[in-house]
């Protein structure tokens, strides 16, 4: 069993930058692969990252490309998402998810977290 809480969400402007914690609890936490998706008001859940379980491979989605980036410390038990260069189209709710086969599909994630605001204004 694993279970995720994040943090990191808020307020920022246009331009600016924020970072997401995913902290996990359980101990397979570090053998599982983990995704940011996000969620905007009246849209879809969006996949927005993703990264192996030893941090090698990572994936985004071509919205977020070269703006964010994802990592982790397996020794913290914790996954980042660094954003950068911030749109308010970047608004949402953000949650992470762990998943031992996930890709870039939420159907394919067994563990979420609770998700946090992350609001851009211009």
């Amino acid at each position: 069993q694993v279970q995720l809480v994040e943090s990191g969400g808020g307020s920022a402007q246009a331009g600016d930058s924020l970072r997401l914690s995913c902290a996990a609890s359980g101990r397979a936490f570090s053998t599982y692969g983990v995704a940011w998706f996000r969620r905007a008001p009246g849209r879809e859940r969006e996949f927005v990252a993703r990264i192996s379980w030893n941090g090698e491979n990572t994936y985004y989605g071509n919205s977020v490309k070269g703006r964010f980036t994802i990592s982790r410390d397996n020794a913290k038990n914790t996954v980042y998402l660094q954003m950068t260069s911030l749109e308010p189209e970047d608004t949402a709710v953000y949650s992470c998810a762990a998943s031992d086969h996930g890709f870039t599909l939420p159907s394919g994630y067994l563990y979420w977290g609770q998700g946090t605001q992350v609001t851009v204004s211009s």
